[in-house]
């Protein structure tokens, strides 16, 4: 599988190593099949814009997932998706809750690959599913020493 990085911001330097080998171990306790997946990792501007031409919403938001393939498409070559990640309403939103900002940054790319596989947060019900599967995750990164 190939998992494809893509550093736009200048405000959090990233292991990109340790992000790479997060998701890989998700995708193997998830049993996420495909033969790619793209993260981008962005700042405020860039974020802004990409809600505004997705979602016709110009508000700053954390991050955006574009599904492409279904996870384990059985197509010649799937791709899972686009997730961006802006890192400086990570490192915003640790600083005013007082957390390390590669958590909140681990959280959100957890986030991005809940959504790309289906998951989502619209209504209450599914917000709380959601967020029991981030801690279940997380926990698990913390386990396996790549958090």
């Amino acid at each position: 599988m190939k998992i494809l990085l893509v550093n736009d911001q200048k405000s959090l330097s990233l292991d990109k190593t340790k992000i790479k080998k997060q998701i890989s171990k998700i995708f193997l306790k998830e049993k996420i099949k495909t033969d790619e997946v793209v993260f981008y990792f962005v700042d405020e501007k860039t974020i802004k814009k990409l809600h505004k031409k997705f979602f016709n919403d110009p508000t700053l938001t954390d991050c955006i997932t574009l599904p492409i393939d279904p996870p384990n498409c059985k197509k010649p070559h799937s791709i899972l998706g686009e997730a961006f990640i802006c890192t400086d309403t990570a490192i915003k939103y640790a600083k005013k809750h007082n957390i390390d900002q590669n958590h909140e940054l681990t959280l959100y790319i957890i986030h991005c690959i809940l959504h790309l596989i289906g998951y989502d947060d619209i209504d209450e019900i599914d917000e709380k599913i959601m967020r029991k599967k981030e801690k279940e995750l997380i926990n698990y990164l913390i386990q396996e020493n790549i958090y």
